[in-house]
């Protein structure tokens, strides 16, 4: 084969790293280096040199080494053989990536398990070019960017479900808003994911979340919406009005239910011939609803800080659905009537009990 005089390349924006088919060369050679590239110098699988962009002369003075590799019976112009590899050091950005199936995350505010899909874009340049021909490219006569693309594909999608996990519990954001916070997601994924890239001698020049999807139709969904709006009633209109509402609701259904069980009942009882008694049982309880009569001494009203906003809450069964879901926690404020400041959930008795009753949100 015909002695090099000249090893330059043309780069190609999908290829970023070549090596020069031929690998006569001789002391004289020239190393042609474009602007975004750089070169090596490999002589039996050992890096020699490496050259910025330039053009750069094959000399011993230049590669020290030369004289303990070569022999030089033909003075300046002695043949040997070596590999002269080219790292293209341009910015690839438009790389896409998606999920292939739905990843499982866990709202932290209500504590259930919802299925998304994600989809962005990142760019990428090869930062020190040395770690990436030592650690990627191996043997391979080139690699391109497909390559990097599939090789991290795995690496991104599987970082993705606990980065996009910690990023949610450490903001308390809800999946059901998750699309309002796509710019700091993806600058929190950017620094975590880079981590990576670099130990591959890569640069991740960005990362983007394009889209968040969450199914409309999925019953998790429709759990979550429910779970939103019961805390979201009763932050706004306070326990009294979500009692006075869920009274309303009780009334409504025994007015469309006339025979139903308090009907059947009366009905049987007139039956048996004890009309009379159980009769004036359910009028005394119809009736009671529309008297006047002196109400019980009200139950005490507890105060909750939710959100730096003061939530009265009065019904138990509420307060261990809200510890449940993580709405209501240890560090919980408190405050009632007859106490001059707030204090922890747990220095009230009869709070502080209700944590060992409620099974922990899941996490």
């Amino acid at each position: 084969m015909a002695i090099i005089d000249v090893v330059k390349y043309q780069v190609e924006e999908n290829q970023f790293v070549w090596k020069f088919p031929s690998v006569d060369l001789r002391i004289g050679t020239q190393i042609v280096v474009n602007p975004a590239q750089h070169a090596f110098f490999i002589k039996g699988g050992e890096i020699f040199d490496e050259f910025t962009n330039g053009t750069h002369t094959i000399k011993t003075e230049n590669i020290p080494l030369l004289n303990k590799i070569i022999n030089l019976p033909f003075g300046d112009k002695s043949p040997f053989q070596a590999e002269i590899w080219f790292v293209n050091l341009l910015t690839k950005l438009d790389n896409k990536w998606g999920t292939t199936s739905p990843i499982l995350l866990e709202d932290p505010k209500y504590g259930i398990i919802i299925p998304v899909r994600a989809f962005g874009q990142y760019g990428f340049k090869i930062g020190n070019p040395r770690v990436f021909l030592e650690n990627l490219t191996g043997n391979l006569p080139s690699y391109s960017a497909d390559k990097i693309q599939e090789y991290f594909k795995g690496k991104i999608i599987s970082s993705l479900t606990s980065l996009i996990s910690k990023k949610l519990v450490l903001d308390s954001i809800s999946i059901l808003e998750i699309n309002v916070y796509l710019e700091e997601l993806s600058l929190y994924c950017q620094d975590k994911i880079a981590e990576e890239f670099k130990r591959f001698g890569l640069e991740l020049v960005n990362f983007y979340f394009l889209s968040i999807n969450v199914p409309e139709n999925d019953k998790s969904i429709e759990k979550l919406k429910e779970a939103k709006d019961l805390v979201a009633k009763v932050k706004i209109a306070g326990k009294e009005l979500y009692q006075m509402d869920r009274s309303f609701d009780v009334l409504d259904k025994i007015a469309q239910n006339e025979g139903g069980v308090a009907g059947n009942l009366m009905g049987a009882g007139l039956g048996l011939g004890l009309g009379s008694g159980l009769g004036s049982q359910m009028n005394s309880i119809s009736s009671n609803l529309n008297t006047n009569s002196s109400p019980p001494p009200p139950p005490i009203q507890f105060h909750f800080l939710i959100d730096n906003q003061s939530t009265p809450i009065n019904d138990i069964n509420l307060i261990k659905t809200m510890i449940s879901h993580g709405e209501i926690t240890r560090q919980t404020m408190v405050w009632r009537q007859g106490i001059d400041n707030w204090k922890l959930i747990t220095d009230f008795d009869e709070l502080k009990i209700l944590f060992s009753q409620t099974p922990p949100p899941i996490l």
